[in-house]
């Protein structure tokens, strides 16, 4: 390896180390404090290491604190709501991709120029239509504040993927003899798996980290999210930071996981979606 590609990988770590520290710092700090006994989080002088380490804090928030129902309701709702969002980005995405109409320029811009609107404008109007419909105080509202926020935006990256794909496989296709539903079911979808995957995970992070629809809308606290489990642990008075930082690591456990485990895939999805084919 020549000289100058050594200086070049050492100015890349110079630049990335800090980065990397100052990143993880904060993550490294609450995991301390979420095996830290109350009394020593305040401790003078301070300790970065929890000695004795403890499990009890995440015992309080898992049990009772009740962390066990926001994660389920987390779930429910991230999950309903990616259900539809990919559902409907596949057909939105696919009539954008493989029909000419008038309009859909239009329709384009229109649907890039939601993602401007900030989420607050359209509490009230979201708000009265779900009270007409008898709806505030269910997770099927937050389900479908959920979907019409996350759609426009995956409808868009989702055209982008089936862009790439090359519209002669699915009419050779249907030169053998499947229908028009059968070449998207059997030649489209197949190959759109790591496009699927990535709109998939860009929506449940965009629903699991939604904080201002659970708020306003959810009066029950069986029925609250882990967004607001998190707000309400932090009382006027006192704050029990050692739950509070096990709560907030428990939040974060299923996004890390599940970049962890999809990373290849939504690299792959991400760059088959960045050029037409």
């Amino acid at each position: 390896m020549s000289k100058q590609q050594w200086t070049t990988k050492l100015l890349i770590a110079l630049i990335l180390v800090p980065i990397t520290l100052f990143v993880l710092l904060p993550l490294f700090w609450a995991v301390s404090i979420s095996l830290k006994f109350e009394g020593d989080i305040s401790k003078l002088p301070i300790t970065y290491l929890p000695s004795p380490a403890t499990i009890e804090n995440y015992i309080v928030a898992w049990y009772n604190v009740g962390f066990s129902h926001y994660f389920v309701n987390s779930v429910v709702i991230s999950v309903g709501a990616v259900i539809f969002v990919v559902i409907m980005s596949i057909m939105t995405g696919y009539s954008l991709s493989r029909y000419q109409f008038k309009g859909k320029g239009i329709f384009m811009i229109v649907l890039l120029a939601t993602q401007f609107v900030p989420v607050a404008v359209l509490l009230i109007p979201l708000f009265n239509i779900f009270n007409n419909l008898n709806l505030i105080g269910s997770r099927t509202s937050i389900i479908l504040a959920n979907i019409t926020f996350q759609l426009p935006f995956n409808a868009i990256l989702m055209r982008g993927f089936i862009s790439s794909i090359p519209l002669e496989l699915e009419e050779a296709a249907m030169i053998d003899g499947c229908s028009k539903t059968e070449s998207i079911v059997r030649i489209l979808l197949p190959i759109l798996k790591p496009g699927i995957t990535t709109v998939a995970a860009f929506a449940f992070i965009g629903c699991w980290n939604e904080f201002l629809f659970s708020f306003m809308f959810l009066n029950d606290p069986k029925k609250f999210t882990l967004p607001i489990g998190l707000k309400y642990m932090q009382g006027q008075f006192d704050i029990n930071y050692g739950a509070l930082a096990a709560g907030a690591l428990i939040a974060m456990s299923v996004p890390i996981v599940l970049f962890g485990y999809l990373q290849k895939h939504l690299v792959t999805g991400l760059t088959s979606g960045a050029v037409k084919g």
